[in-house]
């Protein structure tokens, strides 16, 4: 065997091997403060530094979001601070005052340190992948953390189809004119103006993986990935008047892998069977009608991570 043909042999070997490899997806039905540490404490992944924990803090008039009561054990776990960026679209949390008004009566600063990362600037950071985006637009506070906590809830969104880790580190991270960039799949960064140029579908779900993956490497790899499955409501913790979940609460699931983590939320929502009380019909037409899973699919093509897993129960 020539030279030549031993290094393609050792390729599509290698090829296979990495094709074949299984993401580690935990889960574990309970969701409870101790169910949280636990099921981050099964990761094997020990944060140092300075530790922002990513959440949304909800929508004024909204009530689905993650209740600190949930998850004050895990921030305290890993000393963290709550991290957040403001609004494009008006409503409680555009303005920062307004902003701050809506963490303290949602209770999140009588217990946490909480930081609006662009309450004071923005920042760009470089992106992988640029054909839509050309930087992604975050703020600039994100500059003064070692770890991220990604700290998802899962459910539906109005444009994205569904909401999980990869848009809680996209247009989660992202300040203002940054979810106004990403909105637009790279056309503006006016939010005044962003929405007049949303009818790129495609665009926009291909530029939320983009800045996901801008995040994560920014970060050096150094995220941690858990989605929530809890009061999954086809609207978004960024509606103040969401529908009323149909579907009942199934656990909490993480990874290191934020396509994996997403790719086996969706695919328990997909595969649950629907009854009377709790239907995930709706959920699904609400994924399928944004075609929300291509999110996914674009954030493996990227290099992000990979759809292949396995599901580790707790």
């Amino acid at each position: 065997m020539n030279t030549k043909h031993l290094i393609t042999v050792i390729s599509v070997v290698m090829m296979t091997v990495m094709a074949s490899a299984q993401s580690k997806v935990y889960y574990t039905t309970e969701i409870t403060p101790e169910s949280l540490v636990k099921i981050y404490k099964a990761l094997g992944v020990e944060p140092t530094g300075r530790v922002a924990v990513k959440i949304s803090t909800g929508e004024a008039g909204n009530n689905h979001y993650l209740k600190p009561t949930l998850i004050r054990n895990l921030v305290e776990e890993v000393n963290g601070t709550i991290v957040e960026c403001c609004t494009a679209y008006g409503g409680s949390r555009q303005e920062v005052s307004k902003h701050w008004q809506t963490i303290h009566e949602h209770g999140f600063d009588s217990i946490f340190a909480v930081d609006i990362m662009d309450e004071f600037g923005q920042m760009r950071i470089p992106v992988k992948d640029r054909t839509h985006i050309k930087y992604d637009i975050v703020g600039d506070h994100l500059a003064g953390y070692d770890w991220m906590i990604n700290l998802a809830h899962f459910k539906g969104h109005a444009m994205g189809g569904y909401g999980g880790v990869l848009k809680n580190a996209s247009i989660g991270v992202a300040s203002t004119a940054g979810k106004a960039y990403i909105h637009s799949a790279g056309y503006t960064d006016d939010a005044s103006d962003a929405w007049n140029h949303i009818e790129d579908q495609d665009g926009f779900l291909e530029s939320m993986a983009a800045a996901a993956q801008a995040v994560h490497n920014y970060m050096g790899g150094h995220v941690i990935y858990i989605n929530v499955m809890n009061n999954m409501s086809v609207d978004c913790d960024c509606d103040g008047s969401p529908e009323a979940p149909k579907l009942k609460d199934m656990g909490i699931m993480a990874s290191l892998d934020p396509v994996a983590l997403d790719w086996a939320c969706v695919q328990m929502v997909f595969n649950h069977k629907g009854r009377p009380g709790d239907d995930n019909a709706p959920l699904i037409e609400r994924i399928n009608s944004r075609h929300g899973t291509h999110t996914i699919d674009w954030a493996e093509h990227i290099g992000l991570g990979s759809k292949n897993y396995v599901i580790v129960k707790l």
